[in-house]
């Protein structure tokens, strides 16, 4: 295992939620669920800090719904999740819509999309760049430089792709230099420094960076906004039991706003509510992975 991707154990606070290093140098090992326990992680859309800290009410929400102890495994690397997914590492994942594709490719169609947030099937992706930059559209990005989010991201790299593609702009020929961020926010941060001319950035990230006075509008500035598409996922393998799997999608769904503890999980998953979902929905995010040569 290389020290530079051995996770650190630690406790989440609030709940008895054991980090396992369960997502580094053991891929291609089968796993197997354990009975009683749920091992959870998601794809570092944020840096994974905040993305366990945002997972602490959810977790004890599922405990108490499911009556298993819950342990979360910090995502650090896209692929690494998807692995742990399809290598049964853990039970329960958020997934991109992208990254439910390429597990689905991995594992023979054995991932199954559960649930996603209500807002989650009207997904978009901006284009952002300073103010006074002389972008003004995707045809003016040429001879730029750009940064996506990573590089499996949905929404941070693929849609933002298919939609230069779309307007006849080959990103890798036309612009002067591509750059691949470790999450969204690093994006943003980069283009109101100047590192580079404009970015690919969620539009419910954006809206909230502003929102919170994390970034200035009046500095940097949305110059276009993609088609909608599916995205983000609660997905587990096929290989778990029909009960489990049926029980942990009752629990999403039983999430009301009108509740304090429904109110605070929601709020800190950035959700209004959970709705059902399936795997034809993410279609139309295979064909653009196929288009752009993403999908191997």
């Amino acid at each position: 295992m290389s020290r530079s991707h051995r996770p650190t154990r630690r406790a989440l606070p609030g709940l008895a939620l054991l980090v396992v290093a369960l997502l580094a140098g053991v891929v291609g090992e089968s796993g197997a669920q354990t009975p009683g326990l749920l091992r959870v992680s998601a794809i570092p859309g944020e840096s994974p800090t905040e993305v366990a800290r945002r997972f602490v009410p959810l977790g004890r929400y599922l405990e108490k719904e499911l009556e298993m102890r819950v342990e979360w495994v910090p995502g650090t690397d896209y692929d690494l999740v998807v692995d742990a997914v399809v290598n049964r590492q853990v039970d329960l994942a958020v997934l991109g819509g992208f990254a439910l594709v390429r597990a689905n490719q991995r594992s023979g169609g054995k991932i199954i999309p559960l649930v996603q947030r209500e807002g989650d099937g009207n997904y978009r992706s901006v284009f952002i760049t300073r103010v006074g930059s002389g972008i003004r559209r995707l045809e003016d990005l040429k001879g730029r430089t750009l940064s996506f989010g990573p590089a499996t991201s949905t929404s941070g790299h693929l849609m933002p792709r298919a939609a230069l593609l779309a307007a006849k702009i080959d990103p890798d020929a036309s612009l002067k230099h591509i750059v691949f961020s470790s999450a969204h926010d690093g994006t943003v941060a980069a283009v109101a420094s100047g590192k580079v001319d404009a970015g690919a950035v969620n539009l419910y990230l954006w809206e909230r960076l502003v929102a919170e006075k994390k970034v200035d509008s009046s500095v940097v500035t949305v110059f276009f906004t993609t088609p909608p598409f599916y995205d983000a996922n609660w997905s587990v393998h096929a290989d778990m039991p029909v009960a489990t799997r049926e029980a942990i999608k009752a629990a999403f769904l039983k999430l009301n706003a009108a509740t304090p503890e429904g109110r605070e999980v929601l709020d800190l998953q950035r959700a209004t509510k959970y709705v059902p979902t399936r795997i034809e929905n993410y279609n139309g995010i295979k064909a653009a992975a196929e288009n752009a040569g993403l999908l191997k």
